[in-house]
């Protein structure tokens, strides 16, 4: 699927582009445009950095200004104030490990699409009340795995799913074989090693691999 180059992205536009939506934890700025460009080589261009790090909104920033073929991210948005300084960072998604009304109108304000996070019924009732049908599902193996997605399915047929947490290479296949899961989000993309070391030749090999499970 072709990004748009600017402007707002959809959801559903956002889990398609690719199998896997990496989660990148970040400490050094100085890491994120190599890390960026290595993963766009490989095939993978919606990245989630997440706001774990007191690094995290600058390295948005820097993805964002440095490497156009990426879509740069925010993850572990949490509140409000996460979506604003997202979005001033140059964030064209959000992804958060839970779901408030607050953060999703706090999105919507901003102009993010947001994949908020769910693991009940309730919160997937909360997050479609506020018209979001593109769901992150977290933390996906410890909260049931393929077979509550394959609950899901009965009473939520128009919800699809992001599943992350636990996730890896080893089970991703199953999880993308549901016809409910548009992709996956996981770390295994991005091994702290790697980033450390600077192999970025290495990342662009997962990158691809993380390409054809789809």
């Amino acid at each position: 699927m072709a990004v748009k180059k600017g402007g707002a992205l959809t959801p559903l536009e956002v889990m398609d582009d690719a199998a896997v939506i990496p989660v990148i934890v970040l400490d050094d700025v100085a890491q994120a445009v190599p890390l960026a460009r290595a993963l766009v080589e490989g095939g993978i261009r919606m990245l989630e950095v997440t706001l774990r790090t007191p690094a995290a909104l600058r390295c948005i920033e820097a993805i964002a200004e440095q490497v156009p073929g990426a879509v740069a991210g925010a993850g572990t948005v949490r509140s409000e104030e996460d979506a604003r300084a997202a979005a001033a960072a140059g964030a064209r998604f959000a992804v958060s490990p839970g779901y408030t009304p607050l953060i999703g109108a706090a999105c919507r304000q901003a102009g993010l699409p947001l994949l908020p996070g769910v693991s009940t019924g309730s919160e997937i009732l909360l997050a479609q009340q506020d018209g979001w049908n593109e769901l992150k599902f977290f933390p996906a193996v410890p909260a049931g795995g393929t077979a509550m997605l394959k609950a899901f399915a009965g009473p939520f047929p128009d919800v699809r799913f992001c599943p992350t947490g636990g996730v890896t290479a080893a089970n991703a296949r199953e999880f993308l074989g549901l016809p409910n899961v548009v992709c996956v989000g996981g770390s295994w993309l991005t091994p702290a090693d790697a980033v450390k070391a600077g192999d970025w030749g290495r990342i662009t090999k997962l990158a691809r691999e993380a390409v054809a499970l789809r």
